[in-house]
């Protein structure tokens, strides 16, 4: 019996909507947010990183800023491997329960820390070891966000030419949207409403004007190129194309210059415009499955889609699940990879770094953080729900994982739910190609000015001229633009995909230490369940994860296999026991800023009294 993928949805819908009713109203209670009380952005408002914005804006920003690739690239993978059905249980169940958690908590300990860090939140309380490792660590995972991201960006431009041509209309859209609200001071929603229009127009100006930097022969011949059949000296051209080559250092060069910029020229108007893009691209696919569904089960072909929409492939594939080949070794035990197979979309740590990072810094109220922080990762689960379901429906023989398989998924199944609408797949699919890239550039150019951020914490005050160069943005942002690109150009870009989900979630285990950590030095009689038992379960399944891929996968299954050994070379050789290094380093990061914070959990918990809700003194003076 065919399944529908509505009932995917209706899940998803059902427990969202409970989370966000019930658990996230009881939260912002539980932290007790209060709009008389003064936001960091409107306490130390600069104009440049500090800067009070509109709800819808500031959700815009933070909406598109979280939801990258990664939330379509993992659960299709995860999908793949283990079946639909733990996939979407994992998604379901851990986005309200823990995600939204972690992302909220995030968000509101910044709040009452003067739009801080979470590493500086840690230090607070357990010191500068503590923090300096968790900000070492986020930092080192903020360059595996940029590499990885900076490379599917450039893949998904080499596919769908139409969506470069798009994207680039919109940011320099951006830039005169930021003049209008925030140098002409010009009426806020008719300028919405024009400039959104114009964000549209630009999808149509993309698949009429598709452009590409070098020549492939594949391309199709309305394709304008602009640098003609050259780039093959380019690094990665040998192993993908000169295409390819050629967009990862344009689009690392303009998370460089995005990451610079003030927020007000390029970071807040741009999200918030990309955001209804991203809106459109998730809300009507969602709502093209519920009326498709049921034009297909009334036989009402007017809101019949141009294919059934229901669930093509296997619900479970066992323990062990079925192995891809080049991208992700397997088969994979489901425990504990699947947890970090698919991060975001479920729980993710780079959205700490977010919440912290730039919306503490532009929240104009307190009670703006439940929509926000909460609201928003469920945002997130919609996409990885919707990537599921795209899945389902154009499910195709595995011949890679990542990026490779679910760029034609994603796009050719969007297409097909689209069409429900009277949409051709000739313009659905590349639609969809065009939201997963919206999403991709935001978080690239956004997780580089996070890196500066961290950066700019470790140094603390500058007092030698190094220390002062090393803060400088351009040159923080330059080195790390510059480690991305060395990561990426090396070609082993697939390899750091596992890598990057486990350092992801052990951030993720860390950040809502950090929020536990603050409520116990808060208030005694503070109940910890909510932050504990989700840091407990990531801590636990992440670092078991990482020895798994550390130990099994890379030492057991390459290391130590002369098949592989004989047929791989020596710099394969090398980056695997690279990624090996990486992820013990990571685990001894972790494991150290969990004992000290476990420790001082445990130290506060003895004390009496009633800390300040911004974490100062408590009332007992102590």
């Amino acid at each position: 019996m065919a399944i529908g993928v509505v009932w995917m949805v209706l899940l998803v819908l059902v427990l969202f909507s409970a989370g966000y009713l019930g658990y996230s109203r009881y939260l912002a209670n539980f932290v007790e947010l209060d709009d008389s009380r003064e936001t960091p952005a409107h306490k130390y408002e600069d104009g440049q990183e500090y800067v009070p914005s509109k709800k819808p804006v500031l959700l815009g920003h933070h909406y598109s800023s979280i939801a990258g690739g990664a939330p379509i690239v993992g659960p299709i993978t995860a999908g793949v491997i283990w079946g639909w059905v733990p996939a979407l249980l994992w998604v379901a169940i851990g986005n309200p329960l823990m995600g939204a958690v972690h992302d909220f908590v995030s968000l509101s300990g910044s709040l009452r820390h003067e739009g801080k860090s979470i590493g500086s939140i840690i230090g607070e309380y357990v010191g500068d070891g503590g923090k300096n490792a968790l900000l070492w660590f986020a930092f080192l995972t903020i360059i595996l966000v940029v590499a990885v991201f900076a490379f599917v960006v450039a893949v998904v431009f080499n596919a769908y030419p139409s969506a470069a041509t798009a994207s680039l209309l919109y940011i320099a859209l951006a830039f005169v949207f930021g003049v209008y609200l925030y140098q002409l001071d010009l009426p806020f929603i008719p300028g919405t409403v024009a400039f959104v229009a114009a964000v549209f127009a630009s999808v149509w100006v993309g698949i009429q004007y598709p452009i590409a930097l070098f020549s492939r022969p594949e391309l199709a011949s309305d394709v304008i190129v602009l640098f003609g059949s050259g780039g093959d000296w380019l690094p990665l051209a040998a192993s993908q194309n000169a295409n390819i080559a050629g967009w990862v250092p344009v689009v690392i060069l303009y998370a460089f210059v995005a990451s610079t910029l003030p927020v007000w020229m390029l970071l807040q108007p741009r999200d918030y415009l990309s955001s209804f893009l991203l809106y459109a691209g998730v809300g009507g696919a969602l709502l093209a499955i519920i009326v498709g569904s049921v034009g297909g089960a009334l036989n009402i072909s007017a809101i019949s889609a141009t294919e059934p929409l229901t669930i093509n492939m296997s619900a479970w594939n066992g323990f062990w699940g079925i192995g891809t080949t080049t991208d992700l070794v397997g088969p994979l035990p489901l425990f504990p990879v699947l947890f970090v197979t698919i991060a975001c979309g479920t729980i993710s740590g780079f959205h700490s770094l977010v919440s912290s990072g730039t919306t503490s810094k532009q929240l104009n109220k307190e009670s703006d953080a439940r929509a926000i922080g909460y609201g928003g990762m469920l945002g997130e689960g919609l996409l990885a729900t919707v990537a599921l379901a795209t899945l389902a429906i154009a499910f195709q023989t595995p011949t890679g994982g990542g990026i490779g398989l679910a760029l034609p998924n994603f796009a050719t199944g969007g297409g097909i739910i689209l069409s429900t609408f009277g949409i051709p797949a000739s313009f659905g699919a590349p639609f969809m190609a065009l939201v997963m890239v919206s999403f991709l550039l935001t978080s690239t150019d956004t997780a580089l000015r996070l890196g500066r951020y961290m950066f700019d914490e470790i140094i603390g005050t500058p007092e030698t001229s190094a220390e002062k160069t090393a803060t400088n943005r351009y040159a923080n942002a330059g080195v790390q633009s510059v480690l991305a690109y060395v990561l990426v150009a090396s070609g082993s870009w697939s390899a750091l995909w596992p890598l990057f989900g486990g350092a992801n979630q052990l951030l993720a285990a860390l950040a809502l230490l950090a929020g536990t950590v603050w409520i116990a030095n808060w208030d005694k009689s503070k109940q910890l369940i909510s932050t504990g038992v989700p840091m407990a379960l990531m801590t636990v399944v992440t670092i078991l994860a990482l020895f798994y891929l550390a130990f099994v996968t890379n030492l057991q299954e390459k290391l130590l296999n002369d098949a592989w050994m004989a047929s791989n070379g020596t710099v394969a050789t090398i980056s695997v026991v690279v990624q090996i290094a990486l992820a013990l380093v990571l685990v001894g990061l972790a494991a150290y800023v969990v004992r000290e914070g476990y420790t001082n959990i445990k130290q506060a918990r003895d004390r009496t009294g009633r800390a300040a809700a911004d974490g100062g003194e408590n009332a007992d003076g102590d």
